[in-house]
């Protein structure tokens, strides 16, 4: 199921990057995913097979009047191929490749207390300097980590928690 979402989602984005209409698609993507995802009776009807596909079309027309006509043909080619259940893996790809074009990294500063602002924009900065990216940065507070910080830059994780350290003493206490 992956590679057919990694086929459909760069299709997606190189069709966009042609008609250099990438920020409206992902918007349009990410609007039509959020619907499906949020709503369990739109979900039934775009991914069962009971219904068929020129009702899944008509559906399609209704709900996304107005939407980039390059969207509403590739939703159609997902309904007419049954394809559908594959849109939110789509999106994942469809934005990873966005923020891949675009030089953005996310990045999430996980602690166990309120960080302030100053610190959180110094940490943002040092990753985008030594990245060469731009930074998604957004902070949360996690008690449960109980102190240091969890720092994921992409897919990748920096855990400097004391609860990861407690683990690995843990860990080390058992082995011996």
């Amino acid at each position: 199921m992956e590679e057919i979402a990694v086929v459909y989602g760069r299709s997606l984005f190189e069709a966009a990057l042609d008609a250099d209409d990438l920020d409206v698609m992902r918007e349009q993507l990410g609007q039509f995913a959020d619907a499906l995802h949020s709503d369990h009776e739109l979900q039934v009807f775009f991914f069962s097979p009971y219904f068929a596909t020129e009702e899944k079309k008509e559906g399609l027309h209704k709900l996304l009047d107005g939407a980039e006509p390059n969207f509403l043909n590739f939703l159609e080619l997902l309904a007419e191929n049954h394809r559908m259940p594959v849109i939110f893996r789509i999106r994942r790809e469809f934005d990873r490749l966005w923020e891949e074009y675009n030089k953005r990294l996310p990045v999430s500063i996980v602690s166990a207390v309120e960080l302030d602002d100053a610190t959180v924009r110094r940490i943002g900065d040092q990753i985008a300097e030594q990245t060469g990216r731009t930074i998604d940065l957004s902070s949360t507070v996690e008690p449960d980590i109980i102190g240091g910080i969890v720092v994921r830059v992409g897919n990748q994780v920096l855990d400097a928690s004391i609860r990861n350290r407690l683990d690995s003493l843990r860990k080390q206490v058992v082995r011996a």
